[in-house]
């Protein structure tokens, strides 16, 4: 205790400097607070936004189907579809499976097109859920509806399409021709991921499968778990001649290599900004050194040892740490909280489906990265003291005694 009440009234000589570098390592600390909570609530996003829209937890489909093609020809499709639900969806692990079938088509209305994703689905099923959930225009698609369709709305705004408007839509059939017919839009929906929206027009399955010519056939079995990590185990409960199970993992291949290279860019991000904050500790610490000469000489002159020296030199940079790092903590939590709820808009980003990212990020600060963070930070602080600590420890009293005159 006596060390840190000395440490203390050391740094309170120069209050202003210190100040300083206390600010010093706040910022940084809650700098890079607030740059992990955004790398990992971008990645949570991303994964969960695929996962939920796009890919699933699992997908079972024909052995030879492209998901790149999309192809509604019969010998890539899946045969009696709802049956092959039915049956995976009694596995207790699983949530929801819901048949669903992916072709390419166009929208055209007046003298405007656009390409898009022509998506049969169950409307009933809790896997729609992103769907109906953002509806903001008009009402959802029904089982029976065979004139509706549910639009984006960034696809509406650039065709200037509103509920209840009629659209042609063309579409690739089975048999390798273009079959086109008019359409009434039901509804616009919504999901915040406007790389997605404007590209997909959604019909009920049956209607899909009428329009198509792909009759009782669909391109997947689109699959969500009660627990994403049990989606190797039911891939093997699966059984089927001539169709192939994927994980989330084996369809995510790009996002779980790009969230692995931003830990890495993460981890480099830290080393940058904590190693800018440690000079600033070093520096203070030097000048210290340099403004003490004398009192170090006095204080070895009277049987101070060196070790004595270094442990009043560390809590100082402890004290220094101590309260640096603990605004910054705070500040950073105060700023990914707010920011986890208001989010940051970036807009529509261009990314494709393989890396799907809502159009608002939202932070998110684990507890392990916020304690992971603190605790770097407070050692590569005490590590960086130990370089002017030793310096002064090593002073000869006598030489620093004239030194000082």
């Amino acid at each position: 205790m006596n060390y840190f009440k000395m440490a203390y009234r050391n740094l309170g000589r120069h209050r202003r400097r210190s100040l300083l570098s206390g600010l010093a390592l706040a910022l940084g600390t809650a700098l890079l607070m607030f740059i992990a909570a955004f790398f990992q609530g971008e990645m949570r996003s991303s994964m969960e936004t695929t996962l939920k829209l796009n890919t699933g937890h699992l997908q079972v489909r024909d052995e030879d189907y492209d998901p790149d093609k999309l192809s509604v020809a019969w010998e890539y499709l899946i045969e009696n579809p709802d049956q092959a639900a039915a049956q995976i969806e009694a596995l207790d692990p699983v949530r929801v499976a819901t048949p669903r079938l992916v072709a390419s088509g166009i929208v055209s209305v007046r003298d405007e097109s656009a390409g898009v994703q022509i998506m049969g689905i169950v409307p009933e099923s809790e896997a729609n859920a992103p769907y109906r959930d953002g509806i903001i225009s008009g009402e959802f698609i029904t089982t029976d509806d065979r004139e509706g369709v549910l639009i984006g709305l960034p696809l509406a705004e650039s065709l200037g399409l509103k509920a209840g408007d009629q659209i042609s839509l063309l579409v690739n059939t089975s048999d390798g021709d273009v079959d086109e017919q008019q359409f009434t839009i039901r509804g616009i929906f919504t999901t915040g991921t406007s790389a997605w929206d404007k590209g997909i027009v959604f019909l009920p399955l049956a209607k899909a499968q009428a329009f198509s010519r792909a009759e009782n056939h669909a391109s997947m079995i689109f699959i969500l778990l009660k627990d994403r990590e049990k989606a190797e185990e039911v891939a093997g409960a699966i059984r089927g001649e001539g169709i192939e199970v994927k994980t989330w993992t084996q369809m995510n291949e790009l996002l779980v290599l790009v969230e692995d290279f931003s830990n890495a860019y993460l981890a480099i991000i830290n080393l940058i900004v904590l190693g800018v904050t440690a000079t600033v500790i070093v520096n203070t610490l030097l000048m210290s050194v340099f403004e003490r000469t004398r009192e170090i000489g006095v204080l070895s002159a009277i049987g101070m040892k060196g070790r004595q020296v270094i442990a009043l030199f560390l809590s100082e940079a402890t004290l220094l740490a101590f309260g640096g790092i603990g605004v910054g903590a705070l500040a950073g939590w105060a700023l990914s909280a707010y920011f986890g709820k208001v989010g940051v808009y970036f807009g529509d980003l261009g990314i494709s489906g393989d890396m799907l990212l809502e159009d608002r990020i939202y932070t998110y600060l684990t507890l392990d990265s916020a304690v992971n963070l603190i605790v770097t930070a407070f050692l590569i602080t005490i590590l960086a003291s130990l370089y002017p600590a030793r310096m002064a420890s090593r002073m000869e009293p006598v030489e620093a005694l004239r030194g000082a005159q």
